[in-house]
């Protein structure tokens, strides 16, 4: 952050940022899995996008790696929050893996429903980002025709039979409008099209949205903390943007220094799902040491949502 704002700033935080429950499940099963002495332990995939997450399981014995040919025979592995393919669990059973299954339970719906959607004989559309890690898990989850549509442009463009008969799913961390959006273009198209509008978007990625389009109506600049590769945390940037807010992606203290915030005098704060509470303090702690704060928060959803552990770490 270029220059030194002599009378300070205002620093607005939203209500809800970072963790969400299925997060906090997926760093615990890792955490409890190396705790009860297993190693090496493997993780498919990072466990979520966020690099200071990795880095600290890292250090504490976690081997990430993006392949199962990467695992040795019988050392534990532990696939990510985003979730895996069928042919990953199979080959992980060929080998006789012993496998610790992170994957998020509001994704492992997902995979559900498109499975459901398949065994009624209908073609499956999912409404996602080409090439994530959730995305990929997901086609490869369920049998016969997936399409994936990424954009309005993409749904407009969809060579379907107007009577087709189909379902769409959702990616679980898209932006709420843009997925409107695509399921209003694929429901003028389609006369046979069923799906849960956005209720697959999770409720953690919505009440963030929601959050972020608040701050914006107070903040002159928007900060989402968080990683590069979150598809969350991008989202979050994009809606402050749209909102006609200048908004920023900072993975870490490092990102602001070259951040001028101009006649800015409320600093807004969010962060993704996958970006840890000590990741936002340093942020804000590297805010103060350049100029003064007053800071405060937006009211807002406060979640109590937790998920059980698998069975083979105990449910709490």
């Amino acid at each position: 952050m270029a220059g030194r704002q002599e009378n300070g700033l205002d620093l607005v935080l939203a209500q809800p940022r970072g963790f969400c429950a299925g997060v906090v499940r997926a760093v615990d099963i890792v955490e409890r899995v190396l705790a009860r002495g297993d190693h090496p332990v493997y993780v498919r995939h990072e466990i979520v996008h966020n690099g200071r997450v990795v880095a600290d399981l890292e250090a504490k014995g976690a081997r990430f790696v993006e392949s199962l040919d990467e695992v040795p025979d019988g050392a534990t592995t532990i696939f990510s929050a985003h979730g895996v393919s069928r042919a990953v669990e199979v080959e992980a059973a060929r080998r006789g893996l012993p496998v610790v299954d992170a994957t998020c339970p509001l994704v492992a719906k997902v995979h559900a429903q498109g499975r459901r959607y398949a065994a009624q004989g209908r073609t499956v559309i999912l409404v996602g980002h080409a090439g994530h890690a959730e995305v990929e898990g997901t086609l490869g989850q369920i049998d016969g025709e997936v399409h994936l549509v990424g954009s309005v442009a993409e749904a407009q463009s969809l060579d379907l039979p107007a009577d087709a008969k189909l379902a769409y799913i959702t990616q679980t961390t898209l932006s709420v409008d843009d997925t409107r959006a695509i399921i209003a273009v694929l429901s003028r198209r389609f006369r046979d099209l069923v799906g849960p509008e956005t209720r697959d978007i999770c409720y953690a990625t919505q009440n963030r949205q929601a959050a972020v389009r608040a701050l914006a109506e107070v903040a002159d600049v928007i900060l989402v903390v968080g990683a590069r590769n979150s598809s969350n945390c991008n989202r979050l940037r994009e809606i402050a943007a749209e909102a006609g807010r200048p908004s920023h992606l900072v993975e870490g203290e490092a990102d602001l220094a070259t951040l001028d915030f101009g006649a800015a005098r409320t600093i807004g704060l969010t962060a993704g799902a996958s970006t840890p509470e000590v990741v936002i303090a340093e942020v804000i702690a590297a805010l103060q040491r350049r100029t003064p704060l007053r800071i405060s928060t937006l009211p807002g959803v406060v979640e109590s949502a937790s998920f059980p552990l698998p069975s083979s770490l105990g449910h709490t």
